[in-house]
């Protein structure tokens, strides 16, 4: 049987219309495969530098995060704890006059500490009257206050000589987290 001219032209157009529609509608296909597959090794090796990265900075992280605890622990030194405010107070009071006799002065008087609390912190201020017979002793009581831990902070120092004997008057400042915000967990120094 032979295929006249016009059949074949109809197979012909027939073959063309089935491959235009086979590569409409398996290209996108084909194409969305290709382009998801690009993208999915694009995502890997992202992932893959970014890890890379992340084990050659470990070392670096964790010395900042050491510093950083030792920082923490230092600050933490220079506070005051207790249980209550008034304890709180006691506990430097007690400081200043250690440290006063510590360094051969004599602590004349004390006046009641006055506080400031505002978020979550306590500042307490302290006054001494004092009095000594060598000028050397109030700087080594200075010295003690510079170091001490937990630190008092002079903010007033005034001293007069009479005689054979200086007397003076010291202002410290205290700080401490505020026993309200800190809860149950407190330990007193």
């Amino acid at each position: 049987m032979a295929i006249s001219t016009r059949e074949k032209n109809i197979l012909l157009l027939a073959g063309l219309v089935a491959a235009v529609f086979f590569v409409s509608s398996i290209s996108p296909a084909i194409s969305a495969k290709y382009s998801n597959r690009a993208e999915s090794i694009d995502r890997v090796s992202l992932d893959i530098e970014r890890e890379q990265r992340l084990i050659a900075e470990t070392d670096r992280w964790r010395e900042r995060r050491q510093a950083a605890q030792e920082a923490q622990a230092r600050l933490e030194k220079q506070v005051f704890t207790g249980g209550t405010i008034p304890v709180i107070e006691a506990n430097i009071q007690r400081k200043l006059s250690a440290d006063a006799r510590d360094s051969g002065i004599a602590v004349n008087s004390t006046r009641l500490a006055e506080r400031l609390e505002t978020e979550g912190w306590l500042l307490i201020s302290q006054e001494m009257s004092f009095s000594t017979k060598n000028a050397a002793n109030t700087v080594t009581f200075l010295q003690k206050l510079q170091v001490s831990e937990p630190r008092l902070r002079v903010t007033d120092f005034s001293i007069n000589r009479s005689r054979n004997q200086y007397s003076g008057s010291i202002t410290v400042v205290g700080f401490a987290r505020s026993p309200s915000s800190l809860g149950d967990s407190l330990e007193v120094r």
